[in-house]
């Protein structure tokens, strides 16, 4: 399950839809509008398996790597979102929700940076693969 955080904008949603992906967005059919961060972690907890997407930097955190679910922080525009959520979801390393599982990810144009679940440090992966 696909979760974006509130703040991604609606396009962005639709995008992701036409191109086949199942997404939930928070305050439109999950959860409830004005969520606080707080409010999100047990939601994830509740769900089966989900990777959840924000642009909330608070989210990257080593400590909120849970077996459960993934968190992705996504250090880009709100506009390209979806295309990221895209390249992100091809990624050989993530192209499963089993591969995501007990992951914290830092997404950027750059790369990405991972927190794993009993990781000692944080691994950076390139876009290339």
């Amino acid at each position: 399950m696909n979760i974006l955080d509130e703040q991604i904008p609606n396009e962005q949603r639709q995008l992701l839809k036409s191109w086949r992906y199942s997404v939930r967005h928070i305050g439109y059919d999950i959860g409830r509008k004005g969520m606080q961060d707080d409010e999100i972690i047990p939601l994830l907890r509740r769900l089966r398996q989900p990777t959840f997407f924000t642009l909330d930097f608070g989210f990257y955190e080593r400590q909120l790597c849970h077996q459960r679910y993934c968190i992705v922080w996504m250090d880009i525009d709100e506009d390209e979102t979806a295309s990221f959520v895209r390249r992100l979801l091809r990624h050989a390393e993530f192209d499963t929700q089993a591969k995501r599982m007990g992951a914290v990810l830092d997404l950027s144009r750059r790369g990405l940076k991972v927190w794993r679940l009993h990781a000692e440090k944080e691994v950076y992966l390139s876009w290339i693969r």
